[in-house]
């Protein structure tokens, strides 16, 4: 099991160095879509490649920060039901999924897409559109988020059966930071609680 928490441990590493510098792929986007909106204004100029290099950048950013928002545990959960249940039967509700649900689907994922990722790239194909992109750089982005984000799966089915086997913390616990939507929430109430104060007096 140490040997197991450990590759967990690497998983989470990667992941979270990942997701700390693709941020630098959505200012790249941003870049470029400044620019290019700057370029066709002032000189009545544009380029298909300046609008498909954002898209590439945004797909990139998108696709392999999967893994880390898996990580945060930010990913869209319905936990109406799950969140009543006992705390043993939620983490066996995600050993389930990953195990079951989230493994197969990335494996098949990765099964459709790298011939197609191989087929344009020794195909060398391109962009429809006149003055655009050679298409395998975006086309790869798929393989390589969807491998992120199934090692992360692994990751978090690791750290549940270590909780289980009461050799693991909590993996169902808070995090360090708060989400953006706690902190968004405490904003709320501090500012709900900066009206009311006067009132009182």
């Amino acid at each position: 099991m140490q040997a197991l928490l450990a590759l967990s441990r690497a998983i989470d590493r990667l992941n979270t160095f990942v997701g700390k510098y693709c941020i630098w792929l959505i200012f790249a986007a941003t870049a470029v879509s400044a620019g290019n909106a700057v370029v066709r204004k002032a000189f009545d100029m544009s380029s298909n490649a300046f609008l498909e290099v954002q898209w590439y950048l945004f797909a990139w950013s998108f696709l392999i920060a999967a893994g880390f928002t898996l990580l945060q545990r930010e990913h869209v959960r319905i936990d109406v039901l799950n969140s009543r249940l006992p705390k043993k039967v939620q983490v066996w509700i995600d050993i389930i999924g990953f195990a079951f649900f989230l493994t197969p689907l990335c494996i098949t994922i990765l099964w459709l897409s790298m011939p197609e990722v191989l087929q344009k790239y020794t195909s060398g194909e391109m962009s429809g559109n006149p003055g655009g992109l050679i298409r395998w750089p975006v086309w790869a982005a798929i393989p390589v988020g969807v491998t992120l984000l199934m090692l992360q799966g692994w990751s978090e089915l690791i750290k549940r059966i270590a909780f289980l086997a009461g050799k693991g913390p909590d993996p169902m616990g808070k995090l360090g930071e708060k989400s953006a939507e706690e902190e968004l929430l405490e904003a709320l109430r501090a500012a709900d609680e900066a009206k009311q104060s006067p009132a009182a007096h």
